[in-house]
């Protein structure tokens, strides 16, 4: 292949993941062939979009490994891929640790790299060492709970584990009573998995993303989000993206550096009174708000697909200030909860707030994605790996773990 143009990439996600969508959208926009790899046949919101061509059948890496690198290679036997992407903090982090035993080259950085990122003490360090603001961070194990001050975010040290079988590890959350941090911590000691303290911080969330490419990040884009779902340590139910903060930038820069970092990165902080910001998350991987990212500073995830390849990478410059985000099924439940200035206020403000702004799954000119999300409400309770749960493909003959379409067409333009 021309290393200078666009190739094949596999996109590996669960079923509603609304980054991988909008990374499909991109990276099929770009002229790159795009195919997805699904635990279910129908590929989910993926699957739906016009940007994605097949949909291989790919377990999750959390329920059976070997299962889960028979499927890629199965699924690189029949695409030829030139890379292969995780979305979501365990599809991207297998794919890391696995990559020696894959046959497609993974758009990831090394397995000590991501892990080192999905470390919450590791971040707090390595801020701390280049001049980035972060909260005191701990591990709770020597931490006695009567001497812990309060309130206190309980949140899982590592994002990700290789030896985890299940899904979802346990939550993060604010305890603002003794009763409430040793009830949860329990939680944590019944699951296995390893707590670390850290201050709360009262501010809103931020964001800084860039594709980091020989030591440098392209294609910088600052965000801020008013609204959370669930609150108040949730996803963006709104983000406006803000001028580029060069001070903060060029720390992240060297952060992101001295870690080892290298492609798309979402770098999370919180915002306190003073504007400053601390550093709380690293996301390596595509996430909820990436449809905002890739208006304000189109070519993002063909930059890092570019990159992945050895393909010349172009100069990216910053992005647009001034848009808006809007994911609008979170920020009704949001609207439900918080009810901010009535209940009937805040829905209508919620609906006003999406008139111009990016979705991450509603497109006009690709409209399945969210026709299917409101249809798999009540049609995918049923057999999530039959064939013939997928309206579009019950016709067709599966002759593999992958479901054949005639092509995907052009592209046109529900975490944080």
């Amino acid at each position: 292949m021309d290393r200078t143009c666009p190739g094949s990439v596999l996109v590996l996600a669960h079923v509603r993941d609304r980054g991988a969508l909008t990374a499909a959208r991109a990276l099929r926009a770009a002229g790159w062939r795009v195919d997805a790899g699904s635990p279910r046949a129908d590929g989910g919101l993926l699957g739906a979009s016009r940007a994605v061509g097949t949909v291989h059948v790919v377990p999750r890496p959390t329920e059976d490994k070997d299962a889960f690198v028979s499927a890629v290679e199965q699924a690189h036997r029949l695409g030829g891929y030139d890379v292969v992407f995780g979305s979501g903090d365990d599809w991207m982090a297998a794919t890391s640790y696995l990559q020696d035993r894959l046959p497609v080259r993974v758009a990831h950085p090394p397995p000590d790299v991501v892990a080192r990122a999905l470390d919450k003490l590791e971040l707090a360090r390595l801020a701390a060492d280049v001049g980035l603001a972060a909260p005191w961070t701990a591990s709770a194990e020597p931490v006695s709970i009567e001497e812990t001050p309060l309130p206190v975010v309980v949140k899982n040290r590592w994002h990700w584990v290789p030896d985890r079988s299940r899904r979802h590890r346990v939550e993060t959350r604010i305890c603002r009573t003794r009763e409430g941090l040793r009830e949860h911590l329990a939680g944590f000691s019944h699951e296995g998995d390893e707590p670390v303290l850290q201050e709360h911080i009262e501010g809103g969330l931020g964001a800084l993303i860039g594709v980091m490419h020989e030591g440098r990040l392209l294609g910088r884009v600052q965000q801020v989000s008013p609204c959370l779902w669930p609150t108040p340590t949730g996803a963006s139910a709104r983000a406006r993206t803000v001028p580029v903060d060069p001070d903060l930038a060029g720390r992240s820069e060297e952060f992101l550096r001295r870690l080892g970092w290298t492609g798309l990165v979402e770098l999370q902080f919180l915002i306190d009174d003073d504007a400053v910001h601390h550093l709380i998350d690293v996301n390596g991987r595509f996430f909820g708000s990436l449809a905002l990212s890739e208006s304000a500073r189109p070519g993002l995830v063909d930059a890092w697909a570019r990159s992945a390849i050895g393909a010349p990478v172009p100069e990216l410059g910053d992005g647009q200030a001034g848009l808006r985000y809007h994911w609008l099924p979170g920020d009704l439940r949001r609207a439900v909860a918080e009810r901010r200035g009535g209940l009937v206020h805040d829905v209508w403000d919620s609906v006003r707030w999406g008139v111009g702004a990016r979705h991450s799954v509603a497109r006009m000119g690709d409209p399945r994605p969210a026709l299917h999300l409101l249809a798999g409400r009540w049609a995918d309770r049923g057999d999530s790996t039959a064939p013939e749960s997928h309206p579009r493909e019950r016709s067709r003959e599966m002759t593999s773990p992958a479901i054949r379409r005639s092509g995907a067409r052009s592209a046109t333009r529900v975490s944080w």
